[in-house]
């Protein structure tokens, strides 16, 4: 689904809030994004459904919810390059930035 489920994903998340929360006023930006199946307003929502998930993990380990925003990005910015229509597990994913 595109957020973290494995231990190595679970410690990474981790170790890069622990480095984020060391930043006075540091924001995150958590985008989500889907595989090219479905129609763009299905994605665009699917995505941003996956962004909204995470971004509630990380509040809920203690980051200030007004300094994190989740967005969709739907098939937009794919990973793979792929036709319209192929399932591709790559581009169904979450990318967390920070600033």
């Amino acid at each position: 689904d595109g957020y973290p489920r494995t231990e190595a994903q679970v410690h990474e998340l981790d170790a890069m809030l622990a480095e984020v929360s060391n930043r006075p006023g540091a924001e995150i930006i958590v985008t989500g994004h889907t595989d090219t199946v479905g129609s763009l307003t299905a994605n665009d929502e699917l995505s941003l459904n996956r962004a909204r998930r995470l971004r509630e993990d990380i509040i809920a380990k203690g980051f200030p919810a007004a300094r994190i925003e989740a967005v969709g990005r739907g098939e937009r910015e794919l990973l793979v390059p792929t036709e319209d229509g192929v399932d591709e597990p790559r581009n169904r994913r979450v990318e967390i930035k920070y600033r």
